[in-house]
């Protein structure tokens, strides 16, 4: 049996939808949701992540802008742009696109934006709040993945789930989220010693690894749910996943591709929270 594909593009278009009339109820009362990006540097894959958010925040009637800065900007340059961005009432949503030159510090960075306007959910608050179950702007990879399973109709509750990343923006917040849905979480990472013994046990196996084709089928539990978050290029220089999808597809009961998965989830999450901003502003 084939494993059923989880197509995030077709999930995010729903969500779309949803926002454009919740957009539409903003700007009745003379609100315009607006989302600033912050691009520093020349990085390619930055540039095409913001493209895409551009281009979907036009679609749905959110205002967005996007400043760019040279590499060689300094960080008290960049502090004071975020602390006017703050105080302005017409900006609900601040996003830094990450990573930042060397000189400038990520985590000084990603502190000085208010917690209100933190729409990508990196925030010291915002994960904070996550973690002890009050509300808070979820980070926008995690939060697809949720909404994926939730839509889908997949049970998190007393489930094994086992999450391949520990990063501050992957592993850390989904676990907290899994949790809060009673799930029974184990974190694997770069360390964690016969990682195929932990995923073999998986109900829901999340990998965010970045190395193609990692996951293999004799990794996977039958029937599996199985969330690729990797985005690599292969030897042909082919976008592609952590998980080898043709050999696992047949193994799994539910898999998501790459692209057109979580990749999508992502971006529409980022949106979803710009207008929650908008309206809790």
């Amino acid at each position: 049996m084939t494993a059923k594909i989880i197509d995030g593009r077709e999930i995010a278009g729903k969500i779309k939808e949803e926002l454009e009339k919740r957009v539409g109820v903003l700007k009745e009362k003379g609100v315009t949701p607006k989302l600033v990006v912050i691009l520093v540097g020349n990085d390619p894959a930055s540039d095409v992540y913001v493209r895409s958010k551009m281009k979907r925040s036009k679609e749905i009637g959110i205002a967005s802008e996007l400043i760019r800065y040279p590499e060689d900007i300094t960080e008290n340059e960049l502090l004071e742009k975020i602390a006017g961005l703050n105080k302005n009432p017409e900006v609900h949503g601040i996003l830094v696109q990450l990573p930042l030159p060397n000189e400038i510090d990520e985590k000084k960075v990603i502190d000085s934006i208010d917690p209100k306007k933190d729409v990508d959910g990196f925030s010291p608050v915002n994960v904070g709040n996550l973690l002890i179950g009050e509300t808070a702007f979820e980070s926008c990879t995690p939060k697809g993945i949720m909404r994926m399973l939730d839509i889908e109709g997949i049970p998190v509750e007393g489930k094994e789930i086992v999450i391949i990343n520990r990063s501050n923006i992957v592993g850390k917040p989904l676990t907290a989220m899994m949790i809060k849905k009673s799930g029974t979480v184990t974190v694997c990472h770069s360390r964690t010693k016969d990682i195929p013994s932990h995923t073999r046990r998986a109900d829901i196996l999340v990998s965010a690894v970045g190395k193609p084709k990692f996951i293999t089928e004799h990794m996977v539990k039958e029937e599996a749910v199985v969330i690729d978050v990797g985005t690599t290029k292969d030897s042909k220089g082919k976008l592609c996943g952590d998980v080898d999808f043709e050999k696992v597809k047949e193994k799994a009961g539910y898999i998501t591709p790459v692209p057109g998965g979580v990749g999508p989830m992502t971006v529409i999450m980022l949106m979803e929270n710009t207008v929650t901003a908008a309206e809790n502003q």
